[in-house]
């Protein structure tokens, strides 16, 4: 309430308030200046000499107290100051490039303005071998998203297996099988992103096919036998090499120097008549300067699903010199497969039948039996000249020169084929047989993929004294020579003027790739590090000649593309990190989307990525936890979407907008000393925009009358489930040490879970694969002794709740007004809608033995 005129007279309390509270304030601020002051009068400095054995200083070596935001540099005689400390006791950390780590305790104590700590640090031996794989990959230090897996990881799960089935607890990854065991066809799947936007290396080498861009991992089999490690990228992650890095990078490590000599024998059998067996050597150190590792590798599987077997031969083999500050190293190693087509999937209707769910089509049009040779047939020869050289501490270099030679075919046993199909001259030639004229023949045909790929990779470093500054700049040039053919081996009658195993199409591929890029990281004093990756690719990509159906398919695109990359790292301690980046990934079109296309219509565009990741790092000493928001937006996307080209085969169009949105959760702990629990949760949104699809459409006699358009909105991605989740728990049974001799026993129970996810874009529930979780028992024991060295029994039983599942299919979607009923393969929607549907069965309960002995 108001009032006018003059104001009331004071009461006593509030005059004696009004002349205390600005006496008290006065009062207070004396003595914060005091207690400041006296703070300033009490601190110190910490200072010292940082030298090398020779006691020679060593300038610009770097200093860091540990939980403060506080560093400092040596000057040129190596004697740092760091000042302005309270009293305490502070742990600094030194280190200085070419030397090893230093951290020191020490103690400020009061009334001392000024304490000495010298130290001593010793030069690192030189380690050139790491420096093959450090150009393309991330560590704790960057911003990126990943997880690496030690030999001893990797060893755990070895049974044979290709290698998507050894990373497949890792986080956001959901695999595939064609045959239901993990041995043949198998494929990954990382954030949703399928095996052509994955880029994979071995020792930073491209392994994706230049033109499919997919990893046939049924090329090398038991490569992981001969991998130190492995690093898996989620993301576009830092610039690498080769085709594919859009949306995950995985890099295999298999440079690894042994000092010992060793040998080793591995072997495996299992359910489905599976059989392994391999044997790996090595000379250690020979006259203080050269090196062989050797492995030979037989896997044979029968596999789940019927004639899905696989006769699988490899072998790996390198030499190594070392010098002083180079080292040289050739590895040659290669694979040969011999797999039944088993990629034709079983009938939708009977993937939940006990008995039907092993049915395989493929080899089927083949009157009687199934035809015995309908197989892929393929060897894959790889040739790696790996040359490190370390200038000075602060300058290395890395150079490799390769060279894979791959080629074979698969067979097809084709019924009631028209000869024009394969030769128009022939397109009139007809049988006359029991009174009948036969324009159509049964045949026996093979296409044959033959290529050269080669090239080199380069990689610059330059790290400062203090550690703090560090530069790589590298780059690669890669050429891939490709040859598409086809020949029919046999026919039941061949057409005058055709010869058996005449190629009735050929067609090249040949794709040039340059890149390079410039990685910086530059840490601050405080803990803060930056970190910036700039990558400029040019793709030169010429076709050639006809495709299977007979199309002249010739064309060429030059594309050039520029990926920046950038972000943060803090790192207030050495257990815990907050990192935050930015990056931008192009992906060419593969071949299909160039040679599927209509000849009058646009070439697809590239695909472009935009990839946020904020994360979170932070180990305690029986835990670790990991933290990771991602958000994933691309531009012109390819997908299916039912269009087809001008002779009716489905082809990918450039969708305008749509993203992976999650979050990833890893961690484990270790409790009551003997049991560890671990695993990773991944939940997203994986969405489409808005786009078109188009559905053939067929009259009563299934002749085909056109194609129908259904608009689509905030669809969820094919093959990109919500939920993703594994687990792990291991019981460490016995340890115990008896004389020379040490046992160890160890249980696991390992889980995966993976939620609905659908065959194409549309999100029809009748194109949806249903969610599944599979549980594993591992039993593992291993003996150590002077004679024996290492031997080891496991055992893993597989799919322990024996759960019955798909984790991959395809469907065709059309429409047809008449009854589809007696189709296993075709699912009536609403209306005339039908759906053709083939599914990937996995195998039930079953189990792996396995033995691996170190001498």
């Amino acid at each position: 309430m108001g009032f006018c005129g003059n104001p009331p007279p004071l009461q006593p309390l509030e005059r004696w308030n009004q002349r205390l509270i600005p006496m008290f304030v006065r009062i207070a601020f004396a003595l914060m200046l005091l207690l400041q002051a006296s703070g300033l009068w009490s601190q110190g400095m910490i200072t010292g000499q940082i030298t090398n054995e020779q006691g020679e200083p060593l300038s610009g070596a770097s200093v860091v107290v540990e939980g403060l935001r506080k560093g400092t540099a040596a000057d040129a005689n190596g004697v740092y100051r760091l000042e302005n400390l309270p009293p305490g006791e502070y742990v600094l950390r030194f280190s200085f490039v070419g030397y090893e780590e230093v951290r020191r305790k020490t103690r400020l104590p009061e009334g001392i303005d000024k304490a000495l700590l010298h130290v001593q640090m010793t030069e690192k031996a030189v380690e050139i071998n790491p420096l093959v794989v450090r150009a393309t990959r991330a560590d704790r230090s960057t911003p990126f998203t990943f997880t690496t897996l030690n030999r001893e990881a990797l060893e755990a799960n070895d049974y044979g297996q290709d290698v998507p089935f050894l990373l497949a607890l890792t986080p956001s990854a959901v695999v595939t099988s064609d045959a239901g065991t993990g041995f043949g066809y198998t494929g990954i799947r990382i954030r949703g992103s399928d095996a052509t936007r994955i880029n994979v290396t071995i020792n930073g080498i491209p392994l994706n096919d230049a033109e499919s861009q997919g990893v046939f991992w049924v090329d090398l089999p038991d490569i992981i036998a001969s991998t130190e490690d492995v690093q898996i990228q989620r993301g576009v992650g830092t610039s690498t090499f080769g085709a594919g890095a859009f949306g995950g990078t995985i890099n295999l490590n298999t440079t690894r120097r042994h000092d010992q000599p060793y040998g080793s024998f591995a072997g495996a059998l299992g359910s489905f008549d599976t059989w392994k067996a391999t044997a790996r050597f090595g000379t250690g150190l020979l006259a203080k300067r050269f090196t062989l590792d050797g492995r030979l590798s037989r896997i044979t599987s029968d596999g789940y699903i019927e004639r899905g077997s696989a006769d699988l031969k490899s072998f790996y083999l390198s030499g190594a010199w070392f010098g002083k500050n180079s080292s040289l190293r050739l590895n040659v190693f290669s694979g040969h497969e011999i797999t039944y087509q088993a990629w034709c999937g079983v009938p939708a209707k009977w993937a939940d039948d006990e008995e039907l769910r092993t049915f395989n089509p493929c080899g089927t049009e083949k009157p009687g039996e199934p035809y015995e040779n309908e197989v892929d047939d393929y060897t894959q020869t790889h040739y790696q000249l790996l040359l490190n050289h370390q200038f000075t501490p602060n300058w290395s270099l890395n150079l490799t020169a390769h060279y894979t030679r791959g080629f074979g075919f698969f067979e097809q046993y084709k019924a009631d084929e028209g000869f024009g199909r394969y030769f128009p001259q022939a397109a009139d030639f007809f049988v006359v047989a029991a009174g009948d004229t036969l324009t159509e023949r049964d045949v026996v045909r093979r296409r044959w993929l033959d290529n050269h790929f080669f090239g080199n990779t380069w990689a610059l470093h330059y790290i400062r004294n203090d550690n703090r500054l560090k530069l790589t700049w590298g780059g690669a040039w890669n050429r891939y020579l490709g040859d598409h053919f086809g020949e029919l081996i046999w026919a039941e009658h061949l057409p005058p003027g055709i010869a058996p195993e005449q190629r009735y199409y050929f067609g090249e591929g040949n794709k040039t790739d340059l890149s390079s890029f410039l990685k910086a990281q530059y840490t601050l004093p405080f803990d803060l590090s930056l970190f910036a990756d700039l990558q400029y690719r040019l793709v030169d990509y010429d076709i050639t000649g006809t495709d299977n159906d007979l199309r002249d398919v010739s064309q060429n695109d030059r594309l050039r593309f520029f990926n920046p990359k950038a972000g943060l790292v803090y790192r207030p301690d050495r257990r815990r990190e907050y990192y935050l980046s930015f990056a931008v990934g192009h992906r060419e079109p593969n071949r299909d989307d160039y040679t599927d296309r209509s000849p009058n219509s646009p070439q697809p565009k590239p695909e472009t990525l935009y990839d946020t990741e904020l994360g979170f790092r932070q180990s305690w000493e029986n835990a670790t936890l990991e933290a990771t928001f991602y958000f994933m937006s691309y531009r012109d996307q390819l997908v299916l979407t039912g269009e087809i080209n001008d002779v009716g085969a489905p082809v990918k169009v450039n969708v305008p907008d749509s993203y992976r949105r999650g979050l990833e959760l890893a961690g484990s702990w270790r409790f009551q000393q003997r049991w560890e629990l671990g695993g990773n949760l991944t939940l997203s949104r994986n969405k489409v925009k808005r786009f078109t699809e188009r559905i053939d459409e067929y009259d009563d006699a299934f002749n085909w009358v056109g194609q129908k358009e259904v608009q689509h909105e905030n669809t969820d991605l094919a093959f990109s489930p919500e939920v993703v989740g594994a687990a792990t728990l291991t019981f460490e049974a016995l340890n115990r040490e008896a004389g020379s001799s040490r046992h160890r026993l160890n249980l696991a129970l390992l889980g995966k879970y993976v939620g609905k996810q659908y065959l194409d874009n549309t999100s029809n529930e009748v194109a949806a694969l249903d969610p599944y979780f599979v549980a594993d028992l591992q039993v593992r024991y291993r003996l150590h002794t002077r004679t024996l060295r290492n031997l080891e029994l496991s055992f893993l039983l597989r799919n322990l709740l024996d759960a019955r599942y798909a984790n991959n299919g395809w469907i065709y979607r059309f429409h047809y007004p008449g009854d589809v009923s007696g189709d296993p393969s075709s699912i009536a929607g609403p209306g005339s809608e039908r759906n053709m549907m083939g599914l990937y069965p996995q195998a039930g309960r079953h189990f792996l033995l396995g033995l691996r002995w170190d001498f």
